[in-house]
């Protein structure tokens, strides 16, 4: 057996595994593969009991616990996964069938929770606010979620949802959800929400990386209005976080996160919002990008 940290992180594309030393907290081994989503969510279990053969043999290494990242968040009641964007997942006992089939303890987080405690133990926040008390760690992607650290700690909830801000109304423009709710922060300010609504306004499709292209060059009015829609929307929806928590730190993950303009136009539309005449609170790239939510479930 090991005594080295295993983490997952169960994407919507891919699988990462990950084994991290425990006193130097060098990464030994990393590997990704395919998640097969599409073929359901049986076959989604054998790829994590593959990934985790595979990553064994490579190492010469077995886990004898393993922490696993995940969309959505286990209710702490009935122990199935809920408001997964990864639908195949809501109503499973993940937990339960992946320890089964591994047949070691398996521990699982909500993947924003995952990026958080990562970026707070061996990111940006441990190498630039080792003082920081309260951090939020933001996934603006494919979809919007939160992750908060309060002294060290990943702070679920009692109904364990906490940091959960992708899923709070914030214009009814966004439409439907898949939630149910109307307007969700996740419909707004989302990468494919960015794309629909640039679509919506050109009739012709173009994505987000391009989008911002367009919008840095000054050659497309509706770019320039998408990007706009995200930097004000963004303000709005991240200063109720601020006005609730006031964290020290906020570090931003995600396809959306990558957009500079987000910490420059998009926290000066928050001063707007805030409950203070001004903003102290840092907003921060993550050190180790997409790779910061496997690093953090090895931490489970």
């Amino acid at each position: 057996m090991s005594d080295s940290l295993w983490g997952i992180d169960l994407g919507g594309t891919k699988i990462e595994c990950v084994v991290i030393d425990p006193i130097t907290l060098e990464i030994k081994e990393r590997q990704r593969i395919p998640t097969m989503g599409d073929l359901g969510y049986d076959a989604v279990l054998q790829q994590i009991k593959k990934i985790v053969d595979q990553v064994s043999v490579s190492t010469g290494l077995k886990p004898d616990k393993i922490g696993i990242g995940t969309p959505g968040s286990t209710n702490p009641y009935t122990h199935k996964l809920r408001n997964c964007n990864s639908v195949y997942l809501n109503g499973q006992t993940f937990q339960k069938d992946v320890q089964a089939l591994l047949g070691i303890p398996v521990t699982t987080s909500n993947d924003a929770n995952c990026f958080a405690i990562s970026e707070y133990k061996l990111g940006i926040v441990h190498d630039q606010y080792p003082d920081a008390k309260v951090v939020f760690g933001v996934i603006m992607g494919t979809g919007v979620g939160g992750g908060l650290i309060v002294n060290g700690e990943i702070i679920e909830g009692k109904n364990g949802i906490g940091g959960e801000w992708g899923h709070n109304h914030l214009d009814d423009s966004g439409g439907l959800c898949y939630c149910g709710k109307l307007g969700c922060v996740e419909k707004i300010i989302a990468g494919p929400s960015l794309e629909s609504y640039y679509e919506k306004l050109s009739g012709s499709p173009k994505k987000l990386k391009d989008i911002v292209e367009s919008y840095r060059a000054k050659t497309d009015e509706h770019a320039h209005k998408t990007m706009q829609r995200l930097f004000y929307n963004f303000g709005r929806a991240i200063s109720c976080i601020i006005n609730v928590i006031d964290p020290d730190v906020i570090v931003i993950g995600g396809g959306v996160g990558n957009i500079d303009e987000l910490y420059t136009e998009g926290v000066k539309a928050a001063e707007q919002f805030v409950f203070s005449d001004y903003i102290e609170t840092a907003f921060v790239k993550p050190k180790h990008g997409d790779s910061s939510g496997v690093l953090g479930a090895a931490f489970l």
